[in-house]
């Protein structure tokens, strides 16, 4: 699993651009050979400084414009914002809560900084220990304040529970700071928080995340967030949210459709990692047709590394190459 590591510099020059009313995306003609994708005009708030963005102008000034046309399908796109693990997350979460209530747009922000993270693989890291979490998310938080907000919880920490990736001296730990985490984000009066729940091929029976997700308050929750930074397809996905919702009253959830247009990589072991030949999939929405599914997300921002596998970098860190990949392939 991986995150972006955004910059501070960067949301506070969204917030500028967002207040001279200068966030607009612009499209045009889609270059040939990538599959159109409509520039994000629905409910979600556009970061005009995204690493894609940065990177369309960087190409644009030194003529790759064919290149560069093609990267603005990911570059107008609404993409969950991921704050950095530094102890105050609180300015950089303000300046986007602040820059999409300008927009009169809604944010989505992905909260991952929970301890003993990705079980020291390639995102590992996370808050310190418990007081640090409680401390970082309050700060989280604070920072969305009164704005419209999605925010996607701890992305793999309810189903490292469930695999036996988490070491189980910490699991009783983790359903508490879960728990409390929505707690505190729901005292937001226009904050929406789904827990993540993994994705169909991780935990294979929903039923084995039922106790794991109700320890970590999901009746508190708006709902669950389905394949987050992987590859299933929105089909499989859904009917895999729909069996799950099912053993959970009824609850909805959000699709990770940022990276889905070709579906899973089926070619080795770490098929999740920086896979070759995968599309975009579903630009972001709330138009899905079905009662259950709240949204198509794209909280994965396309274009960041999974982690140092096939030529990768870090996790989370941009990677051009990739991207410019996934934004001329066609969805099969």
């Amino acid at each position: 699993m991986c995150g972006p590591l955004p910059l501070l510099r960067g949301v506070v020059t969204a917030l500028c651009c967002a207040l001279i009313l200068a966030c607009s995306s612009s499209g045009g003609d889609e270059p040939p050979g990538a599959a159109p994708v409509a520039a994000g005009t629905g409910p979600f708030w556009v970061d005009p400084d995204s690493a894609a963005a940065r990177q369309v102008a960087e190409w644009e000034r030194a003529g790759r414009a064919e290149d560069a046309e093609a990267l603005r399908r990911i570059a107008d796109q609404p993409m969950a914002y991921w704050p950095s693990g530094r102890p105050d997350p609180g300015p950089e979460v303000a300046a986007v809560a602040a820059a999409a209530t300008e927009a009169d747009r809604t944010a989505v922000l992905t909260a991952y900084n929970i301890p003993h993270r990705d079980c020291g693989q390639y995102s590992r890291g996370g808050a310190a220990d418990a007081a640090a979490y409680t401390e970082w998310i309050g700060a989280f938080a604070d920072g969305i304040g009164d704005a419209r907000a999605i925010v996607v919880l701890e992305p793999d920490a309810v189903p490292h529970t469930a695999d036996g990736c988490t070491a189980p001296e910490y699991v009783d730990e983790r359903f508490d700071l879960l728990a409390a985490a929505v707690d505190r984000l729901k005292r937001q009066p226009h904050t929406r928080v789904y827990l993540d729940a993994g994705n169909p091929t991780w935990i294979t029976d929903p039923a084995d995340l039922v106790e794991p997700l109700r320890r970590s308050g999901i009746a508190r929750a708006d709902g669950f967030a389905l394949n987050v930074s992987n590859f299933q397809t929105s089909p499989s996905s859904a009917d895999y949210g729909r069996r799950l919702s099912a053993l959970l009253d009824g609850a909805h959830f959000v699709i990770d459709t940022s990276r889905n247009g070709n579906g899973p990589y089926e070619g080795d072991d770490e098929p999740w990692c920086n896979p070759p030949g995968r599309a975009l999939g579903t630009p972001p929405t709330t138009a899905t047709d079905d009662p259950l599914i709240d949204a198509y997300l794209w909280i994965k921002r396309p274009g960041e590394s999974d982690g140092e596998c096939r030529g990768g970098p870090p996790a989370g860190r941009w990677w051009p190459e990739y991207a410019l990949d996934l934004a001329r392939r066609d969805p099969s």
